[in-house]
């Protein structure tokens, strides 16, 4: 057993699972899953929409203690109960090492986990949450900049954090910077698993990349993924690609 890892592999209980025509076992990510490998530092899962790369990244989440909606094992709020029962057929290998930190971040209920951060600290005892955030209320700031504070403030680092699609809340200068702080936490003794479709922050070196696709889970060079290919085609010569995109019907 890896002891760098936090957790190591996941795989799905396939003899558990009720039926693989129904949603979410129904999912080709899901349907065609038996084990996936996890890197020490960097795991992303990528595809298109739909795919089911944030099913299987929420799944995981809540069979690690997260709460489906975000935040530490410490949150435990429901604004709307939408998860899957996936995680009920998941089983997570885990490392001799136990995270001193830990957190899911979902952009899609990011307003929620902040408002439930609100809620708390207008409760009585102990020291307000919002300090570990950087004390400035993350409904004051942008959602970028909220995103920011979240990483440079509350992750502290020996941790095991799981991020779905965060460069939805950042501009490109943002995901860079983004990439700097998860470099940094790496250093620091972190593993990330991230659901993305960020050719930035995909591009971290020696992650592992597994591509969601109508196969199920795939590991694939940076190179070889779409996100990649298609902006490095856009970039080299937009004019090109915008003529054949933008051309009327029949030409």
């Amino acid at each position: 057993m890896n002891l760098t890892h936090y957790a190591i592999h996941v795989e799905l209980q396939r003899a558990s699972v009720p039926d693989f025509t129904a949603y979410p076992f129904s999912l080709a990510a899901v349907r065609n899953l038996e084990r996936i490998e996890l890197h020490p530092k960097v795991t992303f899962l990528v595809g298109e929409n739909g795919s089911g790369k944030s099913t299987l990244l929420e799944a995981i989440a809540i069979r690690l203690g997260f709460n489906p909606e975000g935040g530490s094992k410490n949150f435990h709020f429901e604004t709307r109960g939408s998860h899957s029962p996936l995680h009920q057929h998941l089983r997570i290998a885990r490392g001799l090492r136990k995270p001193r930190d830990g957190y899911f971040l979902r952009a899609e209920s990011f307003f929620n986990l902040a408002t439930e951060i609100e809620r708390l600290d207008g409760g009585p005892g102990g020291p307000p949450i919002l300090g570990s955030y950087g004390s400035v209320s993350l409904h004051e700031q942008s959602h970028g900049e909220a995103f920011m504070a979240l990483m440079l403030n509350r992750f502290g680092g020996q941790g095991l954090y799981l991020l779905d699609e965060p460069e939805a809340a950042l501009s490109p200068q943002r995901q860079l910077a983004a990439m700097v702080r998860i470099h940094d936490l790496v250093e620091l003794g972190s593993q990330f698993i991230i659901a993305t479709h960020s050719p930035i922050l995909m591009g971290y070196p020696n992650a592992y990349i597994y591509l969601c696709g109508p196969n199920g889970l795939e590991r694939t060079r940076y190179e070889d993924t779409e996100h990649y290919q298609i902006t490095r085609q856009f970039l080299n010569n937009p004019k090109r690609m915008l003529s054949v995109l933008l051309a009327p019907d029949g030409d």
